[in-house]
């Protein structure tokens, strides 16, 4: 294999027992977890070995999240854009996100290793309503720590959770937002591995998850790259995505990671602009870049977006970005609430403020863009983020 196509293989292969992608990833936990991620990393190559595993979560995807979601593309935005925007709506997904997908897998693998309750983080909710979600349907306990900040701007989510079973604690310490409700769902998971899996919801954390993540999400690259060939009748030329973590990112890339010649382009917020720093470290179990100071400290992210207000980022995406072979941006709140607005008025479609940064990427660099076919992943919908947008709207 030369080179060239090893770089652009990336997202299609295993990282190996390591974990690393590249520089980055592996697996830095307390001796206490060890054996838990050992025991996660082989129950998963079984299932993902094994039919059975595979015809059942198809199933599920098809007749409970509502799979395959529909690619849209946007005559009026387009227009108004002068660049042909497509949209993956992985906001029509039962629980209104993309985040279901990997829940379902997770609660699925779940069971089959025996465990009676599913612990989760959650900063915009809705991987905590995922998460409840699946744990009503399949019967299972569940408990998700939510950021005390996260849970006043997305009290709407915090309800949904608590009507699905679900008990949600309040992370008080920190920031408050995301990397504390992860720091608290990993001291959950510590002390009682032995009935709980936890039900991490990015492409983060120590190895198995941003690989086994991944390819909880393969479907959203799968069935796009299929959808635009079909409807389009031509890849696009570019694929942009919003990056907290970077799950929706991770999974959309996956169905063109190895065409060269199309663009990749994750969209973080400027203040939580992780990758564009390009400082490593390592944080909740991996090797990646982080918001540090001088003194090696985590520092905290801000965002209008509470499911983008994490200090840190998959590490396969800081691999992404140090090979080139995607490219990594910012925008700034106010471009993003200009965004939210654009796609509600001109295509009826209210997006999550997460894929608004998206969004806004797109409408910022529209001159370079002109007459491109551009496949932007909208990650979830903006019900939740409805009352907080008010002010905005007046």
């Amino acid at each position: 294999m030369g080179t060239e196509e090893a770089e652009t293989d990336l997202l299609t292969s295993d990282p190996g027992t390591s974990g690393r992608f590249g520089n980055f990833g592996g697996c830095f936990i307390p001796e206490t977890l060890v054996p838990a991620c050992q025991e996660l990393e082989i129950a998963f190559r079984e299932a993902w070995a094994d039919e059975q595993f595979h015809s059942e979560l198809d199933r599920l995807l098809a007749d409970y999240a509502g799979r395959p979601s529909p690619l849209t593309i946007c005559g009026r935005l387009s227009e108004e854009l002068g660049t042909s925007v497509l949209l993956k709506r992985e906001d029509l997904n039962h629980t209104g996100s993309h985040k279901i997908n990997n829940v379902l897998g997770q609660a699925l693998l779940a069971k089959r290793m025996g465990k009676s309750r599913l612990v989760a983080e959650t900063g915009a909710g809705q991987h905590g309503v995922a998460t409840a979600t699946a744990a009503a349907l399949f019967g299972l306990e569940c408990e998700v720590y939510m950021g005390e900040v996260d849970m006043e701007r997305q009290a709407l989510n915090v309800f949904r959770m608590r009507l699905l079973g679900a008990e949600v604690r309040p992370a008080t310490t920190g920031s408050r937002t995301l990397k504390d409700a992860v720091n608290e769902a990993l001291r959950d998971w510590v002390a009682t591995v032995e009935t709980t899996h936890y039900c991490l919801g990015s492409v983060m954390g120590p190895h198995p998850y941003p690989w086994m993540v991944r390819e909880f999400h393969r479907v959203i690259g799968s069935e796009a790259r299929e959808q635009c060939l079909k409807q389009v009748g031509k890849l696009p030329n570019t694929v942009v995505a919003c990056v907290g973590g970077g799950s929706n990112a991770a999974g959309i890339f996956s169905g063109f990671a190895n065409d060269s010649q199309v663009r990749l382009v994750g969209v973080e917020p400027a203040g939580a602009a992780t990758v564009g720093r390009k400082v490593p470290g390592v944080l909740h179990g991996s090797l990646s870049y982080l918001l540090q100071d001088e003194f090696g400290q985590v520092s905290e992210a801000e965002s209008i977006s509470a499911g983008l207000d994490y200090p840190g980022v998959g590490p396969e995406h800081s691999y992404l970005a140090d090979t080139g072979r995607a490219e990594y941006h910012c925008v700034t709140d106010e471009e993003v609430v200009e965004a939210f607005g654009l796609l509600s008025r001109t295509e009826g479609i209210m997006p999550a403020l997460e894929p608004a940064h998206a969004l806004a990427w797109i409408s910022r660099e529209r001159a370079d863009l002109a007459g491109e076919v551009v496949l932007l992943n909208l990650s979830g919908r903006g019900d939740k983020d409805a009352a907080q947008m008010v002010e905005y709207f007046k």
